[in-house]
Formats: C-alpha cells, structure tokens, sequence
C-alpha cells in the first residue's frame, strides 16, 4: 500500500478517489512552511503539493520512501527539481488546469485598467459621481497586446482577446506560431504588454527597467505568471513616473509581499488568485488522483 499525504488544500475528491482504490492510504496533512512540510513526510511514498508548498532538498532528505511528487498546480517551479531526479522521484502536475481561469482575470484586468475601474470606484465611495471624462477611455479594440508566452494560458489570452477585437502579438522563441520575433520588437509595438512564462532561469527578471522603458510612454503591464518573472520596484517607479498607466500584478516575489505596495487606484493588486476558481478547485482533486493512479499501474 502507497501512503498517499495530502500536504496542500487539494479538493477532497482527491481523497474520495483514493479511498476507493486499495492500493492508497490517503492521510490529509495541509501545511504551508517548509519545516512543516519537513515534518509530515517522512512515511510518504507519494506527497501532493500545491505551488506554495516549497519542496526543497531539506524535505526530500526528509522523505526516504518517496517516490512521486503530485502537483495540483500547472508550474512546478516550488520544488527542487534537480534534488528529485538525484533521488529518482518523479514529478507530475497539471499544466492548463487553471490556464481559463488565468486567462478571464487578465481580460478584467485589461478592462480595468483601460476603463480605470478602480479610479471611479474610489471617487464614488468618496461621493464624487462625475462622468464628464469617461469619453476619453478607449474599448478594448483600440489597444495592441503583447503576449510574453504562448502556452496554455497565453494561448486563451490571446484567443479572448481577438473576440474583443484587440490587435494581438505574442513572442515566444519555443513556439512557431509567435508573430513577433523578439522581445524588443512585441515591447516597441505593445500598448498592453501581460506576462504568461513559466520560473526558469532564462525568465527570471526578463522584465526589468530596461524592458519596461522600450514600452511607450502610457503602456500598462500585467503579471499573472510568476512574480520573478518581473522587477516589481522597477514596474512600480515605472507608475509613479507617469511612463505606465496601469499595472496589475497576481504574483509577487516573494508571496506574499514583504514591502509596502503603493495605494494608487492605477495599481490592481490581488494575492495570486489567477488559477483559483470553483470550477478549478473542484476539478483538480479527481484528475490529479488520476496520474496518481496511472503512475502506479
């Protein structure tokens, strides 16, 4: 029998799922430190994660049964990865899970943005009701976007935003279908420019200050990737200069934020929220269960 710890919150069909096949003991031990995942994973054979689970080779030292790593995320980032293949642990995840979920929050926030929903809603709960300037926000048809990766969740973005009739460019050198063939290029002719690479060495930090000044002046930015993936101090003077008009940030590094982010209503800041939905959470726990169980056959 495989001891099977459920050390994230996973949706319990997982747990259901497991219950049902003879070959699992499911034991639930949700923790959020490294220390305390240290602590719990010492009789386990297989451990499911989600991306704040930090499985580091501290853990992994600690695990000498285990054999299978189940994320219940699509990025693998959190776990040492090169510490698990010195092991021979193998490592499945669930890449597109929550790429619509993803995707729907970055078309709010470009409608946000552009539409500058946070700016009324402040002068509103002020007592201020003044829609003398609204004509000079534009629909989402007036703006370029520029896509920094086209995989499952780029791809959505960029098929969501040609039905709101955007001019859509990406970049991606890994994908044929990119219409932009480089960086520089997608920054000098992007007026919204979202981010949507997976943590690797090559992308942590690709946008940094020097990026983010190739944008026009009056550009907005998003990130909903990883929080690594972009200078955050860089892309909030980037705001406070006037040079952007808008960021919206789901990621941050580290998470959660251990500096004081601005208060500015150009500025959309929600906690890593992209890929939490109903539908996702109560979907994961099955279909994870399911490369468990194909793992093992």
């Amino acid at each position: 029998m495989k001891k099977l710890v459920v050390a994230a919150d996973i949706d319990e069909s997982l747990d259901a799922r497991a219950r049902d096949d003879a070959r699992f003991e499911i034991v639930r031990r949700p923790v959020r430190t490294e220390a305390e995942l240290a602590a719990v994973v010492g009789d386990a054979h297989v451990l499911a994660t989600r991306a704040y689970n930090r499985v580091t080779r501290r853990v992994l030292d600690a695990a000498p049964h285990l054999e299978l790593i189940a994320q219940g995320t699509s990025g693998i980032d959190n776990v040492d990865l090169e510490a698990a293949r010195e092991r021979g642990i193998h490592v499945i995840h669930m890449p597109g899970v929550n790429a619509n979920a993803v995707a729907e929050l970055v078309l709010g926030f470009m409608i946000s943005l552009t539409r500058t929903v946070p700016f009324y809603t402040r002068e509103m709960v002020r007592g201020t009701f003044d829609r003398d300037d609204c004509a000079t926000r534009h629909e989402l048809r007036h703006f370029r976007v520029g896509i920094v990766g086209l995989g499952n969740v780029g791809t959505l973005v960029a098929k969501y935003a040609s039905v709101f009739g955007m001019e859509v460019q990406a970049y991606d050198p890994y994908v044929t279908e990119a219409r932009v063939p480089s960086l520089d290029a997608l920054l000098a002719t992007s007026d919204i420019l979202t981010l949507h690479v997976p943590l690797t060495a090559e992308t942590r930090k690709m946008i940094g200050a020097a990026e983010i000044a190739k944008l026009a002046k009056g550009s907005y930015l998003i990130n909903a990737s990883r929080g690594e993936v972009l200078d955050q101090s860089a892309a909030i003077a980037a705001l406070r200069s006037g040079h952007l008009a808008g960021v919206a940030l789901d990621v941050f590094d580290p998470e959660p934020p251990v500096e004081a982010l601005p208060d500015d209503p150009r500025l959309i800041l929600t906690p890593h929220i992209g890929g939490c939905s109903y539908e996702v959470k109560t979907t994961v726990g099955g279909q994870l269960f399911e490369k468990i169980a194909a793992f093992y056959r």
